[in-house]
Formats: C-alpha cells, sequence, structure tokens
C-alpha cells in the first residue's frame, strides 16, 4: 500500500475505534510524539530551505517579483475565502434556532500594535528566534542571509553547500518521520472521538457543515481554478499530490507541523521546483490562512445569531477586513484561530463570550481549516512557479 493509503486506514480505523472505545483517548501521546518529531524538523528545515530559496531564485528583482507575487495570491484568495464562508452561513443560518445557555465568560487577548508586529519581524538574535521556533523572524533572517550570501558570490558558496545539505538531510528525515503517520492518525482521530463523542457534534452540527462546505467550495472552486488557469495542471492530479499533506494536517490540525511533508509533495508529486517551494510555503504556513478566515467568518455570523444580534453591512465588512488580516497573523499551530476569532468579535461589536459555544469542538474547526490552509500554500506554489515559468512537467 501506498503511504496516504495507510493513512487513510490509520484515520478509519482510529474513529471507528475511538467511538467504540473511550478508554483508547489513553493513545493520545503516540500522535503527540509523530507531532514532535515534525516539530523538531520545522525551525532548521525552512531556515535552510528559504536560505537556498532565496539565493537560488539569485537575482534580487526576480525575488521581488516572486515575492510579491506569492502576497498578492495570498491575500486574494483570503479574501474571497471570507467571503465564501459569510455567503454559506448566510445560506444555511447555523445559528438559527440554537437556544442559547449559559456560557461563561472569554477573556480576549488584546490585539498587538501594527508597528510593533512589523518589528517584531526582525530578529535581534537569529540564534533566540530559531529556539524559540519564531517563524516570522525565521522568514525574515533566512531572505536576508540568502540575498547576502548570492550577492557576496564565490565566497557565499560554501555557507549555501551546507545549507543546502542540511534542508537535504531534512527532507531525507522526514520521510523517515512520516513512515510514522499511519498509526499517528490512528491515535489521533481515536483521541479525539473518544473524548468528543458523536452527541457533542449535534448542537453545533450546522455551524460545522458551513464551514465544511464553505472550504470544499474554496477547494473545488479557487485552488482548482488557480492552478487549471495558470499551471494547466488538472485539479484532481493536484489533489492527489497533495493528499499525504491533507491527511498529516487533518490529523495534527498544525500548518506548521505539516509543512515539511506539504512542501515534499508539491516538489515530488507536482514538480514545483525547490526554490520556489522553499519560498511560497513556509511564507504561506505563516501568513496564508484562508481556512481559517472561513471558520471566523462562519462562526463571527454564528455567534451573532445565537445572541440575536442583526449584523449591518458595516459590520460585515468589518468581519471581512479583521479576517482577513486576523488570518495572516494566526500561528500555523493547533488552536490559534481560537485565538484570532476575538480580535474578529471584538472588531464586530459581538460578545467575546460567544467563542466558548464552540471552544469544544474547536478540534473539529481545526481539521478542515488546517488542511485548507496548507492547500492554499501549496496551490500558491503552483501558480507562481508556473508564472515564472519554472514548473517541472
Amino acid at each position: 500500500m501506498k503511504l496516504w493509503q495507510k493513512v487513510l486506514v490509520g484515520f478509519v480505523i482510529g474513529t471507528v475505534l475511538g467511538l467504540l472505545f473511550p478508554q483508547l483517548a489513553v493513545l493520545k501521546p503516540v500522535g503527540d510524539l509523530f507531532i514532535r518529531l515534525i516539530k523538531m524538523l520545522i525551525a532548521p528545515m525552512v531556515f535552510a530551505s528559504l536560505v537556498v530559496g532565496a539565493s537560488s531564485i539569485g537575482d534580487v528583482r526576480k525575488l521581488g517579483r516572486v515575492g510579491g507575487k506569492t502576497l498578492l495570491y495570498f491575500m486574494a484568495t483570503t479574501a474571497v475565502a471570507i467571503l465564501i464562508g459569510i455567503v454559506i452561513a448566510l445560506i444555511i443560518q447555523p445559528g438559527a434556532g440554537f437556544i442559547l445557555t449559559e456560557v461563561g465568560e472569554y477573556e480576549a487577548t488584546s490585539a498587538p500594535n501594527v508597528i510593533d508586529v512589523f518589528l517584531d519581524m526582525v530578529p535581534t538574535n537569529i540564534l533566540n528566534s530559531l529556539a524559540a521556533d519564531n517563524m516570522l523572524q525565521i522568514i525574515v533572517s533566512a531572505l536576508f542571509i540568502g540575498i547576502g550570501a548570492t550577492v557576496i558570490g564565490q565566497k557565499g558558496k560554501p555557507f549555501l553547500s551546507f545549507c543546502n545539505s542540511l534542508a537535504e538531510i531534512m527532507y531525507t528525515i522526514t520521510g523517515m518521520v512520516m513512515e510514522l503517520a499511519p498509526y499517528a492518525a490512528a491515535a489521533l482521530m481515536a483521541w479525539v472521538t473518544a473524548i468528543s463523542g458523536v452527541e457533542v457534534l449535534l448542537p453545533l452540527a450546522k455551524a460545522l457543515i458551513a464551514v465544511y462546505i464553505a472550504n470544499i467550495l474554496h477547494a473545488v472552486i479557487i485552488y482548482s481554478g488557480a492552478v487549471y488557469f495558470f499551471a494547466q495542471m488538472n485539479p484532481l492530479h493536484f489533489f492527489r499530490g497533495m493528499f499525504e499533506a491533507l491527511a498529516v494536517a487533518f490529523t495534527t490540525c498544525s500548518s506548521a507541523a505539516t509543512l515539511p511533508v506539504s512542501m515534499r509533495n508539491a516538489q515530488k508529486n507536482l514538480g514545483v521546483p525547490n526554490e520556489i517551494s522553499s519560498f511560497v510555503q513556509p511564507l504561506g504556513a505563516t501568513i496564508n490562512m484562508d481556512g481559517t478566515a472561513i471558520y471566523m467568518g462562519v462562526s463571527a455570523y454564528f455567534i451573532a445569531q445565537v445572541y440575536g444580534i442583526p449584523l449591518g453591512p458595516q459590520q460585515y465588512l468589518m468581519i471581512i477586513l479583521t479576517a482577513t488580516l486576523a488570518s495572516i497573523g494566526a500561528a500555523g499551530v493547533p488552536g490559534a484561530g481560537v485565538i484570532m476569532l476575538g480580535m474578529v468579535l471584538h472588531a464586530a461589536g459581538l460578545p467575546l463570550d460567544g467563542i466558548l459555544l464552540i471552544a469544544g469542538v474547536d478540534r473539529i474547526f481545526d481539521m478542515i481549516r488546517t488542511s485548507m490552509n496548507i492547500l492554499g500554500d501549496a496551490a500558491g506554489a503552483v501558480v507562481v512557479a508556473a508564472t515564472e515559468d519554472g514548473l517541472e512537467t
């Protein structure tokens, strides 16, 4: 059996066993071990890959062009994603007829100052950034180092050779760790279904359905259209090529943890050159969160309905703008979307206590939104590679 087939079997077995035997929640450490092994690779792989990616592009003007295309693609697809989420929520009406009970109080996390966010992107100590897994700082430092190594020419080649070797080592270890994926998928799904059960889905079934439908539509319409229009790639080939990464994202709920697998799938299965994949996908794992944007739009509408608060055009616009910006700041780790949802609700004047209505099943929301996040990064890499005439067919 191929690895993706093994992962799918593990996913199904874990789901069934978790429902039948709730005590199997104790298997969670098996999945946690897999996630830790993947996370072990992230900082060195992203740093080495981006240094090599930036230097491989060579021309600083080309690097700026590739970066501009990447950011434009990410912002456009995220804005469309939140619009799709709100439209689906308006059609399904997820909060209609919901009887609100006491949900407690939620303490919001204050939104960071915009200037502080930009300043914090530049590290004062690169080693500290690597140790803390601060992805934005790692990306910024790696881009500067890659450009610098390119500018100095021959003197920079030994360092670039080291980074290239380090990146290849990380890719190889990723392949080794992925052999554990079927067992991790079974363990994590057994834990999720064991602690949640079927009944936990019922009160929020319509909201869950709205989020899943919006994400699937976004993938089928936007991502399929993007890879077909820009790269003349069969959408089925695209989705098949990313299946392993989708399975890891769905079970781990972490864009960062899925990144090594996602990059390997894009390069090996979709023909994205290493220098494009190494630039676009790590950047996307940090700032491109289409699934999170959809989740925030549907959740905001759901909470407004539950509290009986009508939304006007200004509030819809605020939700769209804030969700787009908040999704850029959402860290690629499990549960980050809940924190960013607090910013959206606050900006739209909606009660923050509503977060507690969905916090209990956030893991189930997180599965599809993380899958969509990494799929969007891969589609972006395909589109950028095609527009640079670099897609390997």
